[in-house]
């Protein structure tokens, strides 16, 4: 079981991720010395959640995050990766068992609340993603009601491969939104039953109205949930998932209008990708430098006439038949980039390995800013419908 109580918490010690890293690995400093105790019965709490975990076996997905580093001026001076460590993921487990014990405290109190709700893919989700598993060897099994791991299952496949880092995205890119409700239906990525949001009441309001929920339920104060929020919860859930999405949206374009603006001093140098995705309009290509996502428009492609499959993922060339798919690893040299619009317009250079004959029109026939801020626009608005995940 679980208690709360309504109190403050200072924050002594203000340690970094690095730092309590360290300390777990032996390397104390002048600040986490004196807490050498109360870190390793930390991380000993972290190793058992995680075997908990292991029984439970959440959507396991393993994708970097992206650090956009800016000088004073606002220009970007660098991009890459975070690393990952133990000390992260300690505080998303307790961050996860702080949640959960948000919403069944407030279940068996009978009281209302938000809860954070994320249902499984749908059918026509899941078919996607098994066509790009098959494009690349691998397999996601057919015909059983899906749990998290047979997804779990198909990482694994790819974990190590040169498809890991395609497999995720499409993995994640196949999930459904997730949203706030006064309803439970559980949460499928997590592999949980109940879940609420209490972590963070001072960036989402969904966290602020759990804690309300459990003044109400506690009789802490005449600040818990009124009867008007109570009755207005339906509409309260609905204006903050827009909200979130709206947020998540104005993220993705403002770091891909970074990223425009940072390669943007690298125009016609050659970068190494792969292949994300194919459209009746071009290929996307990940580019594995920065992460950044750029389009092939089909009409810069080769010296012939390429047929599209959308259910291959496939170009096929009508003259060699040379296929062009999903998952290939690529060439590209940046033909355009577009700060104001955040798009990037690459020329294929070579396809496994394989240089591509160059189109006589080449990529920049046709007046190439009007038609690179059209294609950027389409791209974007297809992106979005495809990657869309709670």
């Amino acid at each position: 079981g679980q208690t709360f109580h309504r109190a403050m918490m200072r924050s002594a010690a203000s340690l970094t991720y690095e730092q309590a890293q360290a300390a777990d690995e032996g390397r104390l400093d002048a600040q986490t010395d004196p807490l050498a105790g109360p870190l390793a019965d930390l991380f000993a709490c972290y190793r058992a959640l995680t075997k908990a975990r292991a029984r439970r076996a959440p959507l396991d997905l393993d994708l970097p995050e992206r650090e956009i580093v800016l000088s004073d001026a606002g220009r970007v001076t660098s991009v890459a990766f975070k690393e990952r460590v133990d000390a992260h993921k300690l505080v998303e487990e307790c961050m996860v068992l702080a949640n959960v014990a948000a919403a069944e405290t407030l279940r068996e109190k009978g009281r209302p609340l938000l809860y954070r709700v994320h249902e499984e893919p749908s059918p026509d989700k899941l078919e996607g993603l098994r066509q790009v598993a098959r494009e690349t060897g691998l397999v996601l099994a057919k015909g059983q009601v899906l749990h998290t791991r047979h997804l779990n299952r198909l990482l694994a496949q790819a974990e190590g491969t040169e498809f890991d880092e395609m497999i995720n995205m499409a993995t994640l890119r196949s999930m459904t939104q997730a949203y706030y409700a006064p309803q439970n239906f559980g949460h499928f990525g997590l592999a949980l039953r109940e879940y609420a949001h209490f972590t963070s009441p001072i960036r989402r309001y969904a966290d602020l109205i759990v804690h309300r929920a459990l003044i109400s339920a506690h009789g802490w104060g005449d600040d818990g949930l009124s009867a008007w929020d109570v009755e207005h919860l339906e509409d309260t859930a609905k204006a903050i998932s827009e909200a979130e999405r709206r947020s998540m949206t104005a993220e993705r374009d403002t770091n891909d209008r970074y990223l425009a603006a940072y390669l943007s001093e690298r125009m016609g140098a050659e970068f190494a990708g792969r292949i994300s995705g194919v459209a009746r309009f071009g290929v996307f290509v990940k580019l594995d430098e920065t992460g950044a996502d750029g389009l092939v428009p089909i009409r810069s492609i080769g010296a012939e006439y390429f047929r599209h499959d959308p259910e291959a993922q496939s170009l096929t060339g009508e003259r060699t038949g040379a296929t062009i798919q999903i998952g290939q690893r690529v060439l590209v040299k940046l033909a355009e980039a577009e700060p104001i619009t955040g798009g990037l317009m690459l020329e294929l250079l070579e396809v496994e390995g394989d240089a591509l004959p160059v189109s006589r029109g080449g990529p920049s026939r046709g007046g190439p800013k009007r038609k690179a801020v059209k294609a950027k626009r389409k791209a974007t608005k297809l992106a979005r419908k495809s990657r869309r995940k709670g």
